[in-house]
């Protein structure tokens, strides 16, 4: 694991928070939309911030 300060982890910490929530946000998005294009784009961002969360989750490792 490389060595993190601890302000370096508590900034993690949050993003990876912000990117949860974001998923969480994007996925209720896509099963409530009604039109196609807006479920398809919603399921995409939300893909999107998941790799963005494993990205941050790699920096722990």
């Amino acid at each position: 694991m490389p060595h993190l300060t601890q302000k370096e982890l508590s900034a993690i910490e949050d993003s990876l928070n912000e990117e949860q929530l974001l998923i969480k946000k994007f996925r209720n998005y896509a099963c409530a939309a009604q039109d196609q294009q807006i479920k398809t784009a919603a399921e995409q961002l939300a893909n999107r911030h998941k790799q963005h969360y494993e990205t941050l989750m790699g920096h722990l490792y």
